[in-house]
């Protein structure tokens, strides 16, 4: 059974998902400067289609995500679903796309941290930190 916690964060979460959508993310379209996008991918257990807003950080034409959880210890599952998913949807706007999916991994990984999310979005190296765990990196390319 869900917390309350957990059950006011999905909340929050449905309708920031309901107001980027509505606005065109022109309301939630950025959050402390960063842009954000919606992403769906399946859940790793239901199969069921999950959105939510994700900040992002673009390069070469693939969206990369910081899976920070503003620097909670825990990770955001929609970084275990990509893990255990193919491929998932990228809502930009009022644009949407399919993208294929890589948890970046060693120096690209760490080149990504460094030379894009954080050269970016300094604040970001603080959640590294908070967290006590390594952020994951997720990069994200549409496929079509």
């Amino acid at each position: 059974m869900a917390s309350i916690g957990q059950r006011l964060w999905k909340a929050g979460n449905t309708a920031s998902v309901w107001v980027y959508r509505r606005s065109g993310g022109k309301l939630g379209g950025r959050v402390r400067g960063v842009p954000v996008l919606l992403l769906t991918v399946a859940g790793r257990k239901t199969g069921a289609a999950h959105t939510t807003p994700v900040g992002y950080f673009e390069r070469d034409g693939s969206f990369y995500l910081a899976a920070s959880a503003g620097g909670q210890p825990k990770e955001p599952q929609w970084i275990r679903n990509l893990r255990a998913a193919q491929t998932a949807t990228v809502e930009i706007g009022r644009s949407s796309r399919p993208v294929s999916i890589e948890i970046l991994k060693g120096a690209e990984r760490n080149s990504a941290w460094i030379d894009l999310v954080v050269a970016t979005a300094p604040f970001f190296a603080a959640y590294e930190t908070k967290s006590g765990r390594r952020i994951a990196i997720a990069k994200l390319t549409p496929t079509h």
